[in-house]
């Protein structure tokens, strides 16, 4: 089986906004939605290492489990159910993980009445493709969202099947491809949420230098 590739975030670095005035102007207003939007994958950020550990270590039981023969038919049935339990954790991750990139969504959203009010049209424009960008982003993670959960659905199948003593091996093998087949739809999906953000960061640098936005980029 297959692991899906570590995503990629959001810019987590802080950008502060150097020069604070009393009254914000549109492009001030657009960079607190935008950083609270970073600060709200702060979860989803979290969850990917614990993830992909979980993956880790299931491949390893799935490892363990294909090197056994039906004469170690309890211990398969012991192995499965502790990559049951695996697969029980990498969903509320997935879980913990979804809410985070919902609630940077929900903020985010703020940003497109404001775009209407600039009055630059160069600095307009750059918003608004670092908007359009950003949408197609949390729109690859809900793709990708919804092929990790199919593919974590097709391996509780395979478990559970592991766990009958007269599993025909032509059924594993086939079931086992079709989670194979499932996770490069995650790696794609992947693929493209991870482009999709490495061009947002980008085009909210531009945004910011064309606003003219005086922002400490921290290390």
């Amino acid at each position: 089986m297959q692991l899906k590739n570590l995503l990629l975030f959001l810019s987590i670095i802080p950008l502060t906004l150097i020069a604070a005035c009393n009254s914000q102007s549109t492009e001030e207003q657009i960079h607190s939605h935008l950083e609270e939007a970073v600060a709200l994958e702060a979860d989803f950020e979290e969850q990917q290492g614990a993830i992909t550990d979980l993956e880790i270590q299931e491949q390893e039981i799935y490892n363990q489990i294909i090197d056994l023969g039906m004469d170690d038919f309890d211990q398969i049935t012991e192995l499965s159910d502790q990559a049951l339990e695996i697969i029980d954790e990498r969903e509320e991750k997935i879980g913990i993980e979804k809410q985070s990139i919902e609630a940077s969504q929900e903020e985010f959203a703020a940003v497109e009445t404001l775009i209407s009010d600039i009055e630059d049209p160069d600095v307009k424009e750059k918003a608004e493709n670092m908007y359009d960008v950003m949408n197609n982003r949390y729109l690859a993670y809900s793709e990708l969202n919804e092929a990790y959960m199919n593919s974590l659905e097709l391996e509780r199948e395979l478990y559970t099947m592991l766990k009958q003593e007269d599993i025909e091996q032509e059924d594993l093998t086939a079931h086992i491809n079709s989670i194979n087949d499932s996770y490069e739809q995650v790696l794609n999906s992947n693929d493209q949420f991870n482009n999709h953000t490495v061009e947002y960061n980008a085009l909210k640098k531009e945004f910011y230098d064309a606003a003219g936005l005086e922002v400490s980029y921290e290390e």
